[in-house]
């Protein structure tokens, strides 16, 4: 049997609940005349009366509190599923999709700032260097290094990034002196070998070389390493002398773990992009996250700046 109209079937359960007419209409913002033309049809409907109604008031018939309990056990039910679905919406799980060493070296550090600020959100973080289908595979949202062009998707930057060589401060202090870019000839180089999406050269020696005007060295002998946090660990330990990006060397850096024997910077030919289907953003978690996500990246951004204009400085 095909359910009775929904709007009918409202307004007889608010009816019976006050068992008034006049009540119902103004709990539903709508007027008497209504309520009683939405009892009447649903009444024909049904083939049977729902209501004694006298002439100053209405009572049940056993049909009408048999129907009225069952109404009110539904409503309640709907009602008591949709506050869980909010608050599900509202903290719940927020899946993200990153590269492997953003993750590593950028966004797990930070992690704990968020669980700080938004208690009741958990994450999952989905490290996979390919380019996630967000529409299908249950994932909220992605940060992509690339060109920002993803097609069906909202992109916006995140942030720039650039590259450049470090090393252990151990390794600087017992190895030939790094003076200038050309005594890079002297050193074991590590190689950020990384094939993100169309941008196969992120960190890549020869481009920082060529745009600080150095030749004649060559790039191929070396570590070569297929994610940019696995470069920074080899640079960590002493290995040799890495080619890292801001965005995954940023921390090390600061906490003077890794030092930059030279100043001279290149930006990297790709950048950071938030990236997600546009209904994703609806989500009060996935918005919570993303504010957040933008904070941690001006607030990182502001600390590379300060720390350029004091190592300027200090020359």
């Amino acid at each position: 049997m095909r359910l009775p109209p929904l709007q009918s079937l409202r307004a007889f359960e608010a009816a019976a609940r006050h068992l008034s007419f006049t009540r119902a209409a103004e709990e539903l913002f709508v007027t008497q005349g209504a309520i009683s033309q939405q009892v009447r049809q649903l009444e024909e409907y049904l083939g049977f009366k729902l209501f004694h109604r006298l002439p100053r008031q209405i009572h049940l018939t056993e049909e009408g509190v048999q129907l009225a309990h069952a109404t009110s056990k539904g409503f309640s039910r709907i009602a008591d599923e949709i506050e869980r679905l909010k608050a599900v919406e509202e903290t719940g799980v927020v899946t993200v999709s990153v590269l492997q060493s953003f993750a590593v070296k950028w966004l797990v550090p930070r992690l704990g700032n968020f669980r700080e600020a938004f208690p009741d959100i958990d994450v999952r973080i989905h490290a996979d260097d390919r380019l996630v289908d967000l529409h299908t595979e249950s994932i909220d949202l992605a940060v992509r290094f690339g060109s920002g062009k993803y097609s069906n998707l909202h992109c916006e930057l995140l942030m720039h990034d650039e590259s450049f060589p470090v090393c252990s401060p151990s390794y600087l202090a017992t190895h030939p002196p790094l003076r200038t870019p050309s005594d890079i000839a002297g050193h074991q180089l590590l190689h950020d070998a990384t094939v993100v999406m169309d941008h196969p050269h992120t960190a890549d020696w020869e481009l920082w070389l060529d745009a600080v005007g150095v030749g004649g060295i060559d790039v191929s002998r070396g570590l070569r390493f297929n994610s940019g946090d696995m470069v920074i660990q080899a640079a960590l330990i002493g290995q040799g002398v890495g080619m890292a990006r801001t965005s995954l060397a940023a921390l090390d850096i600061k906490a003077g773990n890794l030092v930059r024997p030279f100043t001279q910077s290149v930006a990297s030919n790709g950048a950071y992009y938030l990236v997600y289907p546009e209904d994703h953003i609806k989500r009060p978690r996935v918005r919570a996250f993303v504010d957040w996500l933008k904070n941690e990246v001006a607030a990182t951004l502001k600390e590379i700046d300060e720390e350029g204009a004091s190592a300027n400085a200090n020359q």
